[in-house]
C-alpha cells in the first residue's frame, strides 16, 4: 500500500484501490484541489486492499472495477465482504455507465466515470457516499430494533396472559417490568386459571437468565401449565411434567426455573402451596401484611433431587389476598453492593396495607424502581400477581 497524502486527524480517510498509477495520480490531484481534507491510502490490487482492511476501516473506498486479481461486480462483492461496512464508490471507464449502475444496484453507494470527474464531483460523491451509508446503517439498526421489539412483544404476550376466570368472584392484578440493565424481556412468567370445580390456580415462575431464549422457555412452561390445569392434572403431577418440559426444551444445560404454585379451594377456605426454589409470598388480610414461605423443594431442572416437592395446605379466609412475585422485586440495588431485601420490602408493604390492589402492586414496583434509580436501574425483571376474592364464590 502507498500513502498518497499524509493522514490528518480531521481528514476523510479514503482507501483507493486502483492498479493504474496515472489514474491514481489524477485522484490525488483532485483530492488536493478539493475543499475537503482527504487522507488517501493507495493499494494496487484486491489482495493489498484486503490486507489494509484487516487493520483499518476507511471512511470511504474508491474502487476501480478492473483490477489485476478481480474485476466487475466480483471485485465489488469481494471488497464489500472485507470492508466492515465502509461505503464504496466504484470507478468505471467512459464506456461502462451500465456497469456503474449495476454496481450501485449491487450495493455501492455511487459510481464515478473516469475522465468525467473533477475535484468538486469527487468530494460530493465521497461525502454523499458516507452520509448515505450512515443513513443506511441507521435504517438497518432501526429495522433490527423494531424486529426485536415485535419479537419481544410476541414473547411478552405469551408470558403475560389474560387470567382465565369464569366469573367476577376473583380479582387479579398483575404487573411486569423488564430489567433495563439488559434491555430484553426475560423469563419471568405467571398465570391464573379457574378450573371447572371453582378452584383458582395461581402460578409464578422465573427462568434464570435474560433474553429471548429464556423468555421462549418461560412461554412454553406457562402454556404447558395452563393446559395441564385445564386438563385436570393435579398440581403435584403438573410440577413434575413442567420439569420434564424444561429439561427437554432448555437451550443450555445449566438453565433452571424457580416456581410457586398455589391452588385456592372452591370454597376459598384453604389453599395448597408448592414451592420450587422460588421466594415466598405476601399475604394481605385486611390491613395486615405478612410474609409466607412454606418449606419447598429444589428449582426445576436443578440438582439430583428432581421431582421432590411437597404440597402444603393452609387455611385462608375471605379477606385474604395473595401477592406472588419474582425475586427482582426485592433484589434491586439500593447501594453500591446493597440490595433491598425481603425484610425491607415487607416493611414498606406494611405501610401500604390499606390501599387498593392496583395501588399496592404499583407502589411495590415503584418503590423498587425508585431505590434502584441511582444505581443503574432495575437489574432483573419483576413480575407481581395479586389475587383476592371479591365476593363469595359458588360452592361447587
Amino acid at each position: 500500500m502507498t500513502p498518497i497524502t499524509p493522514a490528518v486527524d480531521s481528514a476523510v480517510s479514503v482507501l483507493l484501490i486502483e492498479d493504474d498509477p496515472g489514474d491514481a495520480m489524477l485522484v490525488e490531484e483532485m483530492a488536493l484541489d478539493s475543499m475537503s481534507d482527504f487522507a488517501i491510502v493507495w493499494t494496487k490490487s484486491l489482495a493489498q486492499a484486503r490486507a489494509t482492511l484487516e487493520t483499518d476501516r476507511p471512511d470511504c473506498i474508491l474502487l476501480d472495477l478492473n483490477l489485476p486479481d478481480a474485476n466487475g461486480l466480483d471485485a465489488l462483492a469481494a471488497v464489500q465482504r472485507a470492508a466492515h461496512g465502509a461505503p464504496v464508490v466504484v470507478m468505471t471507464g467512459l464506456a461502462e455507465d451500465s456497469t456503474g449502475l449495476a454496481a450501485v444496484a449491487a450495493g455501492a453507494q455511487d459510481y464515478l466515470v473516469k475522465g468525467r470527474v473533477d475535484a468538486d464531483l469527487l468530494t460530493r460523491s465521497v461525502r454523499y457516499a458516507i452520509e448515505r451509508k450512515r443513513a443506511e446503517n441507521n435504517a438497518t439498526a432501526l429495522w433490527a430494533s423494531e424486529q426485536r421489539s415485535r419479537e419481544n412483544a410476541r414473547l411478552e404476550r405469551g408470558l403475560l396472559p389474560v387470567p382465565l376466570l369464569h366469573g367476577d368472584a376473583v380479582e387479579v392484578v398483575a404487573r411486569y417490568r423488564p430489567g433495563r440493565a439488559h434491555g430484553l424481556i426475560g423469563g419471568d412468567f405467571y398465570d391464573v386459571v379457574e378450573s371447572r370445580d371453582g378452584a383458582v390456580h395461581i402460578l409464578i415462575g422465573d427462568i434464570c437468565g435474560h433474553g429471548p431464549d429464556e423468555a421462549a422457555l418461560g412461554v412454553n412452561l406457562r402454556i404447558a401449565w395452563r393446559t395441564l390445569v385445564v386438563g385436570g392434572v393435579s398440581t403435584d403431577s403438573a410440577m413434575r411434567t413442567l420439569e420434564e418440559i424444561l429439561v427437554a426444551e432448555r437451550p443450555r444445560r445449566h438453565i433452571f426455573a424457580t416456581m410457586t404454585s398455589v391452588v385456592l379451594s372452591p370454597d376459598r377456605a384453604t389453599m395448597r402451596v408448592i414451592r420450587a426454589g422460588h421466594p415466598g409470598m405476601m399475604v394481605r388480610s385486611g390491613a395486615d401484611v405478612h410474609w409466607l414461605e412454606v418449606p419447598g423443594g429444589p428449582a426445576l431442572g436443578l440438582g439430583r433431587r428432581r421431582g421432590s416437592w411437597t404440597a402444603h395446605e393452609l387455611e385462608v379466609d375471605d379477606r385474604t389476598s395473595l401477592v406472588l412475585f419474582t425475586d427482582g422485586l426485592f433484589e434491586s440495588r439500593i447501594g453500591p453492593t446493597e440490595r433491598l431485601g425481603e425484610e425491607r420490602l415487607l416493611e414498606y408493604a406494611r405501610t401500604r396495607g390499606t390501599v387498593s390492589a392496583d395501588d399496592f402492586v404499583d407502589s411495590l414496583i415503584g418503590h423498587a424502581e425508585s431505590l434502584a434509580a441511582d444505581f443503574g436501574g432495575l437489574t432483573d425483571d419483576i413480575a407481581v400477581v395479586h389475587v383476592q376474592t371479591t365476593k363469595e364464590g359458588p360452592r361447587r
